[in-house]
C-alpha cells in the first residue's frame, strides 16, 4: 500500500465532452480557474488540455496553452504543470476506403510538432503516449510509433521537461521499459497505467496488479479509471502501491445524476486516502518524489 499519494487532476482532456457537461471548463480563464480549485483541494499535480473556446473541440494551439498555464502560475506557482503532449497523433482511417487519410478528424503530425507548446512553456511534465491505439468504435486510430516517441523522449530530456509515460496497453509498459533500457528515461521514470480507454486496458483489478509490478525498476507510478470507475480506481491504485488521477477529462459525474468539479473529485480523493490510512503529497514533497528540480 503507498502511504504518501500524489493526486494529479486532469482538468478537461480534449475528449467529445463539452456538451456533456454544464461547466466543464472551455476558456483558458475556466480551465485554470478549475486546474486552481484542484490544487486548492489537494491536488500536487493539475494535467491540462486547452480547448478552442469557440466550438469546445481539443486543439493544439500554443497561444491557449501559455495564456492557461500563465493564469495558474499568477495564482499559484508551487502546483506542478502537467501538459499534454498527445494531440496531433489521431488518424480518422477512411471508410470504406481505407487509404482516405483525410477523413474529418485526422489531426496527424509528428512527435516532435506534438511539442510545441512544451518547447515554449517548459512545465515541470509533459505526457507521451506511449503506443498506437485503435481509440474506441469506428476508424479512430491513435498513432504514436517508437521512433516518434524516441524523438520526443530525447526532445524533452534536452529541455528539462519530465515525460509521463502513458501505457494504454500491455505493450505500451514493455515500450516504456524499452525507453528506460535505452537510457532515454532520466530516474525515477513516472507511469501512468490508463484503463478503461476502448480498446486499450479493460478496467480490471488484476491487469492493474500485475502491470504494477512491471513499472521500470525505481519509478513511480499512477493510474486512473474511466467514468464510474474513477473512484473506486483510487483506492486500488493506493492498495497496489501506487499514485492517483481524478478530473474532468476521465470521469463527469460526483454520483450518480450529480456532475462534478473537479475540485469536488479532487477532495473525494484526498478524503479517500485519508479514510485509507494515506497522507496526500503536497506539490513541494511530489517534486522531491519525483525527482523535479
Amino acid at each position: 500500500m503507498n502511504r504518501d499519494v500524489i493526486i494529479t487532476c486532469a482538468v478537461t482532456g480534449a475528449g467529445d465532452t463539452a456538451d456533456k457537461h454544464p461547466e466543464l471548463p472551455i476558456t483558458p480563464e475556466q480551465i485554470a480557474t478549475s486546474a486552481l480549485g484542484a490544487a486548492d483541494a489537494g491536488a500536487a499535480i493539475v494535467h491540462l488540455h486547452v480547448r478552442n473556446p469557440e466550438t469546445g473541440k481539443g486543439t493544439r494551439d500554443v497561444a491557449l496553452y501559455e495564456q492557461a498555464v500563465r493564469l495558474v502560475k499568477a495564482e499559484n506557482s508551487d502546483v506542478i504543470i502537467n501538459l499534454t503532449a498527445g494531440m496531433g497523433g489521431d488518424l480518422m482511417v477512411g471508410y470504406p476506403n481505407p487509404w482516405d487519410f483525410e477523413a474529418e478528424g485526422t489531426d496527424l503530425v509528428s512527435g516532435l510538432d506534438r511539442l510545441a507548446h512544451v518547447e515554449a512553456i517548459r512545465p515541470d511534465i509533459c505526457s507521451l503516449d506511449c503506443g498506437t491505439l485503435n481509440f474506441g468504435e469506428g476508424n479512430a486510430t491513435y498513432i504514436s510509433t517508437p521512433d516518434m516517441l524516441r524523438d520526443m523522449t530525447k526532445r524533452v530530456r534536452e529541455i528539462g521537461v519530465k515525460p509521463e509515460l502513458e501505457v494504454f496497453d500491455t505493450g505500451n509498459l514493455w515500450f516504456a521499459n524499452q525507453l528506460c533500457d535505452e537510457g532515454l528515461i532520466d530516474n525515477p521514470a513516472w507511469v501512468q497505467l490508463c484503463t478503461g480507454i476502448p480498446y486499450g486496458m479493460p478496467n480490471d483489478v488484476g491487469l492493474l496488479t500485475a502491470l504494477s509490478h512491471l513499472v521500470p525498476e525505481g519509478g513511480h507510478w499512477t493510474s486512473f479509471g474511466l467514468s464510474a470507475m474513477q473512484i473506486p480506481w483510487v483506492a486500488q491504485s493506493i492498495l497496489l502501491g501506487g499514485h492517483v488521477r481524478v478530473g474532468l477529462e476521465d470521469n463527469l459525474y460526483l454520483d450518480r445524476g450529480v456532475f462534478a468539479s473537479n475540485a469536488a473529485l479532487v477532495d473525494r480523493a484526498a478524503e479517500l486516502c485519508r479514510l485509507m490510512g494515506a497522507r496526500v503529497q503536497t506539490a513541494d514533497q511530489a517534486r522531491e518524489t519525483l525527482g523535479l528540480a
